[in-house]
């Protein structure tokens, strides 16, 4: 049985809180082209300043950080890939009490909506 989650003030969200390994149970393409390495992604494994994106017999490594409007301090994802480089709104993060399950919702520049889990 999953443990109960609960929702991370983003304006106060530790960067730390977005590493670890990421699957993506769920994403919304919109206009996002279906053959970019992101749209077809499978896994993120985001540790402190690189990042690996593993899709089908595939597997894109770059780096990535966390950049915050001015004005309310919201969390952004960039990503820096071989092929790639975008942002990410983080518009929710849930996390159980021990941090042993979360939940990771990202909204793309493109308008590719994702849904990413841990463990």
């Amino acid at each position: 049985m999953s443990e109960v989650l609960f929702d991370i003030n983003l304006q106060q969200l530790p960067d730390e809180f977005l590493t670890g390994n990421w699957r993506v149970a769920d994403r919304v393409l919109n206009q996002t082209d279906p053959a970019s390495m992101l749209a077809r992604a499978e896994r993120f494994a985001l540790q402190p300043g690189t990042v690996d994106v593993l899709a089908a017999n595939q597997q894109d490594s770059g780096h990535w950080l966390v950049q915050r409007d001015a004005l309310l301090n919201r969390p952004y994802l960039e990503l820096h890939l071989g092929q790639e480089k975008t942002r990410a709104l983080v518009t929710r993060l849930r996390r159980s009490r021990n941090g042993a399950e979360s939940q990771l919702h990202l909204y793309f520049q493109s308008g590719m909506e994702m849904q990413l889990t841990q463990p």
